[in-house]
């Protein structure tokens, strides 16, 4: 028993680690991005901040497809159809890339009213407007990468994507460097600057995992282009009827955390740079407990596609258990280190003090965020993708929307109130996922898809 465990854990670590690796470095890039924007000023990062949520809610659809593409991926490798897992992904990759041109479009074209919305001052609005389109421009970039690592993620294969999103996004580091302050030859383009490499940078993302799944023999997943394509429906209807729940959450999560930024956006471009600043550090933990997710879906999907409930189980319980550790280390960095990682970002001593309270206040969520995330994994894997939707809808609305109001608006705690908020929230959801996945019904929800393998 004990060497079956230890090859389970090897295996859980092998898919883990290149998530792992990729999410925490796409977060210190992030961070990089926005310490290059913070030296700007106060205003540039709030600028920057109020675009980050309607750009989500924006890429919402996608996680209808992308959810249900992992799961199939992940259950026919289970069951051994590697053409039908080639098969899915072609189908996704034509979808995503039609819809990517809507979603392009529409952020285009709405920019400005969507940026008032969020609560601009004057201060921000035009350079919020012009990131906001131009990064909107590349979101069909970004949509068809998604899609692709999603399969390949689902088949197992982390290191791929891991290599090609960690060289985007270096790219996009050096990009800031150049566009933002004007370096080797080219022009000084602020804010404009860091929107503009970010949308090159995810070109490229998008170039190289193209190449991957078309031109390589690197993956398992590897489309021959001279197969006749057309869209077959079957596919496209249980990739939503698996999917659907997801982007529903999305949309909950997204619109919900949309109205949260827009609450601490009217305590000022002071106080919301500092939100800001507290978000974009936090991303550090969510990466190593959204990594945990992708390796719950992946195996929990693979072994119920072998029709192995129990293996499903045990790993499932081993990655939850380690999701939970390394969120109890990230919490303590927090808690010793808040005030130095907020002084990377900006010289302004009042905005650093706010966001190390942050910081501090975020290290109590960390056991609730990393079980909401790495047990959602398992449920996603399973297929049981409506009670993820079902914390959302209860974390969010509640706290992070009516309850942050209150504290904010209401009870006037501040930065602090808002916070408080997003704690409970966190808790809320884990509760919700959790009870789902102590009842063990997750595991016959395959089930409920019939013939979810033989397409």
């Amino acid at each position: 028993m004990s060497k079956e465990l230890n090859a389970m854990r090897r295996e859980a670590i092998s898919i883990t680690w290149p998530a792992f690796v990729e999410l925490v470095m796409s977060t210190l890039f992030g961070m990089v991005d926005m310490i290059m924007v913070g030296k700007l000023s106060s205003a540039a990062i709030a600028a920057v901040g109020l675009t980050n949520q309607p750009f989500m809610l924006l890429l919402a659809i996608f996680s209808a497809v992308n959810v249900g593409t992992s799961t199939l991926v992940a259950w026919n490798i289970g069951a051994g159809n590697k053409e039908k897992a080639k098969f899915i992904t072609r189908q996704i990759v034509v979808m995503n890339a039609i819809l990517g041109i809507i979603m392009s479009t529409i952020g285009i074209v709405f920019s400005h009213q969507i940026v008032v919305f969020m609560g601009a001052e004057a201060d921000t609005i035009r350079d919020a407007t012009i990131y906001f389109q131009i990064v909107s421009a590349g979101l069909v970039f970004q949509a068809i990468n998604l899609g692709i690592t999603a399969a390949l993620r689902g088949a197992g294969e982390t290191k791929i994507p891991m290599f090609y999103n960690i060289g985007s996004n270096l790219l996009n580091v050096l990009g800031n460097y150049m566009l933002i302050y004007g370096k080797l030859g080219m022009p000084k383009m602020g804010v404009a600057g860091a929107a503009l490499s970010t949308t090159i940078s995810r070109w490229v993302a998008c170039f190289f995992g193209l190449g991957i799944i078309y031109f390589s023999n690197l993956s398992v997943i590897s489309i021959d282009l001279k197969d006749r394509f057309r869209f077959d429906t079957d596919i496209m209807k249980k990739v939503f009827s698996i999917g659907l729940p997801s982007a529903l959450e999305q949309f909950v999560l997204q619109s919900g955390l949309m109205l949260f930024a827009r609450t601490v956006s009217s305590l000022g471009t002071i106080k919301f740079a500092a939100h800001q600043i507290g978000l974009n550090i936090c991303g550090l933990t969510f990466s190593p407990s959204m990594a945990f997710g992708v390796a719950a879906t992946t195996l929990v999907g693979q072994s119920l596609g072998a029709k192995d409930e129990e293996k499903a189980k045990k790993y499932a319980n081993m990655i939850h258990h380690m999701a939970v550790l390394v969120a109890c280390i990230m919490g303590a960095v927090f808690i010793l280190f808040s005030y130095q990682l907020a002084c990377l970002y900006t010289d302004d001593a009042t905005v650093a003090a706010a966001a190390s309270i942050i910081l501090k206040i975020m290290a109590l969520a960390q056991p609730g965020q990393s079980t909401q995330l790495s047990v959602a994994g398992v449920l996603r894997g399973a297929g049981d993708t409506l009670y993820p939707l079902y914390a959302s809808i209860f974390g969010i609305w509640i706290f992070r929307v009516f309850v942050a109001y209150v504290f904010v608006s209401v009870f006037h705690w501040g930065l602090i109130g808002a916070w408080v908020a997003l704690v409970f929230d966190q808790y809320t959801r884990a509760a919700v996922v959790y009870f789902r996945y102590r009842s063990g019904k997750w595991k016959y929800a395959k089930i409920c898809t019939a013939d979810a393998v033989e397409m």
